[in-house]
């Protein structure tokens, strides 16, 4: 049996560090890296430590304010939006973009049945080379 985590409540009052590493990721169009996170918001908060961040981060992904990428090659990304989206990556750069592909519900429903897995969620990620690569 799986281990349930409690969800910390939204209405807490976010502490001063937890609302910078917010505003951090809502004011970025990119995924920010934890690293890249801490270095933003170090010009906000210049004593916020590295594990505070980490720890804030976890805070706001069980809270539901920030989406939590992980492609189990490499640093976690987080993301602004937390609606089911999709994301393209750049195979050269590392890109990453959002994109929502309304079929995926189809394909999880086909992936479902040949896997026998009861779904849960699906979220496409398309790899490949970015325009910006291309023209190089």
């Amino acid at each position: 049996m799986a281990k349930q985590v409690a969800k910390p409540r939204t209405e807490e009052k976010l502490t001063r560090q937890r609302e910078a590493v917010l505003q951090v990721v809502r004011e970025r169009d990119d995924h920010p890296t934890a690293s890249e996170i801490f270095q933003s918001a170090r010009l906000r908060l210049p004593t916020i430590s590295y594990a505070t961040v980490y720890n804030s981060l976890r805070f706001l992904k069980e809270a539901g304010l920030v989406y939590e990428i992980n492609f189990g090659d490499g640093a976690s990304r987080y993301d602004r939006e937390t609606d089911r989206h999709d994301h393209a990556i750049c195979n050269d750069c590392g890109k990453l973009v959002d994109f929502d592909l309304p079929q995926a519900a189809d394909l999880m429903r086909v992936a479902a049945r040949k896997s026998k897995f009861k779904p849960a969620s699906v979220h496409l990620t398309l790899r490949g080379v970015c325009p910006d690569c291309r023209k190089v």
